[in-house]
């Protein structure tokens, strides 16, 4: 009988392992995400994804897969950086860009962002160096990438009264919805023409208002304000109704001093900030 129920014990074990790893759900890592550019190397070739398509002028959320072209498998176990250059005519310079990090510790999607404070043109253009170290190898892909204007304005660059130049981006909802909505945006500095380090410990101040409808605002919205240093900024959007929306900012400093934007007048219809986003549902 001890016999029995030994070996009883080990069954149960073994059933119960095997329905534990048959019940976990593979997790989609690229889901909601298109593919909108490869880059390739003798030996790598790099998928860039990207909700929504492709990149615009603004706040871009972008992942990467780097696949080896002799096994055909995904690589899982990269270290990645990133830098982004707009050609310019006279001058180079770089734009607010996050660190690029695995979306999970087993998957091989690597994330992060790049905020383009401008749109490619006729003879300006921006390219993408991604450098990426596996088992101790060290490999480069440098790639032009089309960066064309966003259709409504969802990134500012501007000198504070402080007079230090900052960028600040609308980030979300990619999707707005009538009632109150989360609404995340950035605020990065120049600190040189390579380098935006992100802005902590200010306050991001909206007043979103109708122009079409005599410039009506909204109630409950939340000013945006960081919950961590190094993090976007988050606070709530009111959105009363479907349409075009101008999303007028303030940027405060820690000591609450406005460096950038105004007050709407009321009872003015054309009465808007020097800052503002643009949204249209």
């Amino acid at each position: 009988m001890k016999i029995l129920r030994i070996l009883s014990l080990v069954i149960v074990t073994i059933f119960a392992s095997c329905t534990s790893n048959s019940d976990v759900t593979p997790v989609d890592e690229l889901e909601g995400l298109t593919k909108f550019k490869e880059i390739t190397n003798a030996t790598h070739t790099i998928e860039l994804y990207k909700h929504m398509g492709g990149l615009e002028q603004g706040y871009n959320e972008i992942a990467l897969k780097i696949k080896d072209k002799a096994t055909n498998q995904y690589i899982t176990n990269a270290t990645v950086t990133w830098m982004p250059l707009m050609h310019m005519t006279m001058m180079t310079h770089s734009c607010p860009k996050s660190a690029v990090t695995k979306v999970s510790t087993a998957g091989s999607v690597y994330e992060g962002y790049i905020v383009f404070q401008m749109a490619q043109n006729a003879t300006e253009y921006w390219d993408l160096k991604i450098d990426y170290t596996i088992n101790g190898v060290t490999y480069s892909m440098t790639s032009v990438i089309d960066v064309p204007a966003s259709a409504k304005r969802r990134v500012t660059s501007f000198t504070g009264s402080d007079n230090v130049k900052y960028v600040v981006a609308y980030a979300d909802p990619h999707h707005p919805k009538v009632g109150l909505n989360d609404m995340v945006a950035g605020v990065w500095k120049m600190q040189d023409m390579m380098n935006f380090p992100v802005v902590d410990g200010f306050k991001l101040k909206i007043d979103p208002r109708m122009p079409s409808m005599g410039n009506h605002g909204s109630p409950n919205n939340v000013d945006l304000t960081q919950t961590a240093a190094g993090d976007l900024y988050n606070g709530k959007l009111s959105l009363t109704m479907t349409g075009f929306w101008r999303i007028n900012l303030k940027l405060l400093n820690a000591s609450n001093q406005v460096l950038k934007g105004e007050a709407i007048v009321e009872g003015d219809p054309l009465s808007v900030s020097s800052i503002y986003f643009e949204i249209e549902f």
